[in-house]
């Protein structure tokens, strides 16, 4: 008969089931974890890239824009002069003055010169509302308001628990880098330099309640803690925290996208966002910017020298009811606005 082999049993290593999920678990976690951290640093990029463009661009539309914006100031105050020494100085019949009025109310309306809400030229405007409209829509929309405000309570208060819960992660990984890295704890001059240092990127990551800086600062200049990959419990204690950490990372990436969409949706952000459409067609938008403003100057120069013809009796009463020259509207609805924003600012 043959001889029966045996396998002496130290040779054999069965690694139990629960094991194996936790170390498949653990991996998908670690997998997971590096994802967010890469997202994340990959995002906040992007964020300061495009703020450092906001600003440059902004400064570059300041330098290039302000005597634009000085000249249109200088422009607007003269022409509202104009309009109080025709009201002061000139005697006009009573449908005569308010048809005068409803020209400098009109120029007004349509943004051609800025708005004098408390000019009495301008009181006839309430006239044109519906007063119980206006109280029945203002109802409405109180109403639609007190509902969202609810609805934005209610959200408020069931993020409260984790956000409490998301800070004490962050506090927790606060107190173990603190402990590590304290500048007291520095056994010489050189060491607490470098640890002064490291807790400012510390305290900064932790008051913008950033845990993936405070876990790359970790990573980079402490070990991670060794964990036995045969004990349960170390696995255990390994996949809850990469799982507590893996949701706040989420919740931050999230937010980053969100803030980095709002900045888009600003004012300065949509002219960035423009500019760089605009580049890519062959177009330099800060020359159109420009241009069309230096085109604006000079419909509001016409207005100026056609209510000045009026006041020094140069042109009738009816050639002057008959309007200025049409008001040319911006193209981009949202340079309009800037110049508008930056026109009231320089008028202030």
């Amino acid at each position: 008969m043959p001889r029966k082999t045996t396998v002496p049993s130290q040779s054999i290593k069965i690694t139990p089931l629960a094991l194996s999920q936790l170390h498949i678990r653990l991996e998908f976690l670690e997998k997971e974890h590096q994802s967010l951290l890469k997202q994340i640093k990959r995002k906040r990029t992007e964020l300061k890239n495009f703020v450092e463009q906001m600003r440059s661009f902004g400064t570059e539309f300041l330098n290039k824009a302000t005597p634009g914006f000085r000249k249109m100031a200088e422009l607007d105050q003269e022409i509202h002069a104009l309009f109080e020494e025709i009201f002061t100085t000139r005697k006009f019949g009573k449908q005569t003055l308010k048809n005068i009025q409803a020209v400098y109310r009109n120029l007004q309306v349509t943004g051609a010169i800025s708005l004098k809400p408390n000019s009495q030229q301008l009181d006839t405007l309430d006239e044109s509302f519906d007063n119980e409209d206006s109280q029945s829509d203002f109802s409405k929309e109180t109403s639609e308001e007190q509902h969202q405000y609810w609805q934005g309570q209610q959200s408020v208060d069931s993020a409260s628990v984790a956000r409490t819960d998301d800070q004490r992660k962050i506090r927790q990984t606060f107190l173990k880098l603190a402990e590590i890295f304290h500048p007291d704890k520095a056994r010489d001059s050189e060491t607490q330099k470098s640890h002064t240092e490291i807790m400012k990127s510390i305290n900064k990551a932790y008051q913008e309640g950033d845990l993936a800086k405070l876990l790359e600062i970790e990573r980079s200049q402490h070990p991670l803690e060794i964990i036995d990959n045969n004990n349960e419990d170390d696995l255990t204690r390994r996949c809850r925290t990469l799982e507590q950490h893996n949701q706040i990372l989420l919740a931050q990436y999230e937010k980053l996208k969100q803030e980095l969409r709002l900045t888009k949706n600003t004012p300065e952000g949509t002219m960035v966002c423009d500019s760089r459409k605009a580049a890519k067609k062959g177009i330099d938008a800060m020359t159109a910017i420009v241009e069309t403003m230096e085109s604006q100057i000079n419909v509001v120069s016409e207005i100026r020298d056609f209510v000045k013809d009026f006041r020094e009796q140069k042109i009738t009463i009816k050639e002057f009811l008959a309007g200025p020259t049409p008001l040319h509207s911006l193209d981009e609805e949202t340079i309009e606005d800037i110049l508008e924003e930056m026109l009231s600012e320089l008028m202030r």
